[in-house]
């Protein structure tokens, strides 16, 4: 007789980088391309800062006489380790309507429709998690890195615009307003310069623009518009709507100056689905997947933050 053979279903190595991948760069910030990712860090990566005082240009002469005080500083940029650990019994799925894919014996194989759903379900778990520390996380919760906000909030580099408020479609323009204005000159106007806000920011805008707002009538006095996923803007400058700020945050920076650090293909990476009855004869599955994420910004100063 035959011996029944359970399959271990492992998705490590290089397909561990796809799904990890799919996990992490299906981060809204990440996936529309708000954020710099840098990948393959294996430990940590050191961001350089140079800066020079104002004296760079002097009056011309025969002799080298050295101008201006450069400073070189320096921001880290080191990925956390996280981890994902699910259990399942096989028997749960006995008399689902996949069970015929499970074969007849007793000896039942995770069904492999299943093992390639969970994965993708516990992927897009893992980027929605990603997306929200990227912005709101602080690290002394489990599961979570210092994210852009909790990093703006503990520097004192880090511009404040004034007169923080709950952004309604009455005041949003004023609100964002206040965000330019307080940007400062040699950012304006940049190319990859964004002014990322919260979704109930995006909506407030997009009602006012509709001539819903007090001093507002629309675009060609058209009243109410749906924009959908086009792009918005405010005062010549990109709006990037981050599903993972919170209510009334926003936050002016160039996408050049924020980074997204993750150890994406080398080894601390890994996604497993593993079938438990070899090991200790029980009907359990068990789902593994660990990865490394972190972010940080370059210079503060040239970072406007609309937090209360």
């Amino acid at each position: 007789m035959a011996t029944t053979t359970n399959i271990t279903t492992t998705y490590a190595g290089e397909f561990a980088g796809k799904y990890i991948s799919a996990a992490l760069l299906s981060a809204n910030t990440i996936d529309k391309g708000g954020i710099e990712v840098m990948p393959n860090i294996k430990y940590k990566s050191t961001m350089k800062k140079v800066a020079t005082d104002a004296n760079v240009i002097k009056n011309a002469s025969c002799d080298f006489d050295a101008t201006a005080t450069v400073t070189l500083t320096e921001r880290l940029l080191q990925p956390e380790e996280f981890q994902v650990n699910l259990q399942f019994c096989k028997q749960d799925f006995q008399s689902d309507w996949e069970a015929v894919q499970m074969g007849i014996s007793a000896f039942d194989n995770l069904p492999p429709q299943f093992s390639d759903f969970i994965i993708g379900h516990v992927a897009g778990l893992v980027a929605e998690k990603t997306e929200q520390n990227i912005w709101e996380g602080v690290n002394a919760n489990a599961g979570e890195f210092d994210g852009l906000v909790t990093l703006a909030l503990a520097d004192a580099d880090v511009i404040d615009a004034p007169n923080h408020a709950a952004v309604t479609a009455a005041n949003v323009v004023a609100q964002l307003g206040e965000i330019v204005d307080s940007i400062p000159s040699s950012l304006y106007g940049k190319e990859d310069l964004h002014i990322y806000i919260s979704q109930n920011i995006a909506r407030a805008y997009v009602r006012a623009l509709g001539g819903f707002a007090a001093t507002n009538s629309g675009v060609d006095a058209k009243s109410h518009m749906w924009y959908g996923d086009g792009a918005l803007s405010f005062d010549g400058v990109k709006l990037f709507v981050a599903n993972g700020l919170a209510d009334d945050t926003a936050m002016a920076a160039q996408k050049s100056n924020l980074y997204f650090g993750t150890g994406l293909l080398n080894d601390m990476n890994e996604v497993k689905v593993l079938d438990m009855a070899d090991l200790d004869g029980s009907q359990n599955v068990r789902v593994v997947m660990r990865y490394t994420s972190g972010v940080n910004y370059g210079i503060g100063s040239d970072i406007v933050l609309y937090h209360a």
